[in-house]
């Protein structure tokens, strides 16, 4: 499998003098292509803080981050900018979708943002659209929408532009059991068919289970990773609670 992303002894402070936080504590971390990664770990592990460096938000304090082999250390800020446009996907639990654009309109920004061809644009709104099962909100706007809608809608735009990593901030936690479902079922979908690569926050267990390796965060380290393998969901759900228990479960009320 080829490497994605490489986090190497990756850290990051916030604060100073002696009221200094160590979110992550000598991160070292690879993603391959292809793969769904999900990560958990209870408030304050430092799982946001992950994704805000990966996704160059936030710069390490130290250590060195590789997407694709390029070293985002060495980049300044418009190169940071162009980056994230082009590499990185982004779906959040607030879904970020933008309230003055149909659904067709805020799929298609980052193409246009990238000067794609209006061929190419009609080609991705109805693959994606179609794969998404949003066809017929295209004309909508987002306050017409529900929130398994409006989330599918920012999938869509996250997977418009083949980006090499999808980043995936609690991307249920704003839906109800039923969407939850309806939008991890997407997730993995998208994983299996289209070969989107994932990585993805989140702190229910439900959600974990539909990755194939779930990395446990504790004091800015990684403590613990699982492999789904051959498991079922409902297996890999299971050992995912066990963990928790261990980690410390009182946050998921185990």
């Amino acid at each position: 499998m080829d490497k994605i992303l490489s986090l190497n002894n990756v850290t990051k402070y916030y604060g100073n003098g002696n009221s200094v936080v160590k979110a992550l504590n000598g991160v070292d971390f690879e993603l391959y292509k292809g793969e769904f990664v999900a990560i958990m770990g209870a408030s304050g592990s430092g799982k946001s803080t992950l994704l805000s460096v990966i996704a160059t938000i936030e710069q390490p304090s130290s250590g060195d981050i590789s997407l694709d082999g390029e070293k985002l250390s060495e980049m300044n800020e418009k190169e940071r900018a162009v980056f994230r446009r082009d590499k990185l996907g982004f779906v959040f639990q607030d879904y970020n979708l933008l309230d003055t654009l149909t659904v067709e309109e805020n799929i298609l920004l980052p193409l246009h943002l990238q000067k794609r061809s209006e061929k190419e644009k009609e080609d991705i709104l109805s693959r994606s659209s179609s794969i998404l099962g949003i066809e017929k909100l295209l004309k909508k706007y987002p306050r017409e929408l529900s929130g398994g809608e409006r989330q599918r809608t920012a999938l869509a735009r996250a997977t418009s532009t083949s980006p090499s990593l999808i980043l995936a901030d609690e991307p249920t936690g704003a839906l109800d059991s039923k969407n939850t479902r309806v939008i991890m079922d997407l997730f993995e979908k998208m994983n299996r068919e289209l070969g989107s690569t994932i990585l993805m926050v989140t702190h229910d267990p439900l959600v974990g289970s539909f990755a194939s390796r779930v990395v446990f965060l504790k004091d800015g380290k990684i403590w613990n990773t699982l492999y789904k393998g051959d498991k079922s969901r409902e297996e890999m759900y299971g050992d995912i609670l066990s963990t928790l228990k261990v980690l410390g479960g009182d946050e998921y009320g185990l």
